[in-house]
């Protein structure tokens, strides 16, 4: 995964052969407990949602992001943001094995990070990729509104949950955006063409 400072990234992945990967309210939140441990030391998250068989991120990366880990001869193996991905995923992985008696892989195997930032504005889907997992619950039938679902970002941008795991204020500001105008906003309906392309 290769990854700039300062660009925004949407990152995702899904369970292996599209299975489940959260099957309990505490698989989710020790989910998010592996992503606080071992992304949000290397990266800013924008905004998130967990679905039950896959996920998605928002995130801005900076230095730290693309910092070597450890002592590595030769060109770069493990960023901070890769090893942390590999650690949170195997972490949470074992957990479920035990949980759910089972071996194997539970994810596909490589997360994906599709860069929607741009300094030309007309290929710049930041504001799109946001909406997009904001709405993700919603669009998939899991809830009537997109504040029903608690495992996304949505309640703290609304205003509903004093969560600290999304860096509101920054995601305020790179998408150029004021409270009052996120209601309206959510609601938008995403063009197909728009969705291909924060894959």
């Amino acid at each position: 995964m290769q990854l700039y400072p300062n660009q925004i990234y949407h990152v995702y992945n899904r369970g292996n052969q599209r299975q489940r990967i959260f099957f309990t309210r505490d698989n989710y939140l020790f989910f998010l407990q592996k992503v606080r441990q071992y992304w949000l030391p290397c990266c800013d998250i924008l905004c998130y949602c967990l679905m039950p068989n896959h996920f998605h991120f928002l995130i801005r990366t900076h230095e730290k992001t693309v910092l070597p880990y450890g002592n590595q001869d030769g060109p770069v193996r493990w960023t901070q943001f890769s090893r942390g991905t590999q650690q949170l995923l195997t972490r949470y992985t074992r957990a479920l094995q035990k949980q759910e008696h089972f071996t194997g892989s539970l994810f596909t195997q490589n997360t994906k990070a599709k860069r929607v930032s741009s300094e030309w504005s007309w290929e710049d889907y930041t504001l799109w990729c946001f909406l997009y997992i904001l709405q993700n619950p919603q669009k998939a039938g899991l809830v009537v509104r997109p504040e029903d679902w608690e495992f996304s970002a949505y309640r703290d941008f609304a205003g509903l949950r004093s969560g600290t795991l999304c860096n509101i204020a920054l995601a305020m500001e790179l998408l150029g955006l004021e409270q009052k105008e996120l209601g309206g906003l959510l609601e938008k309906e995403l063009a197909t063409e728009v969705v291909k392309k924060l894959w």
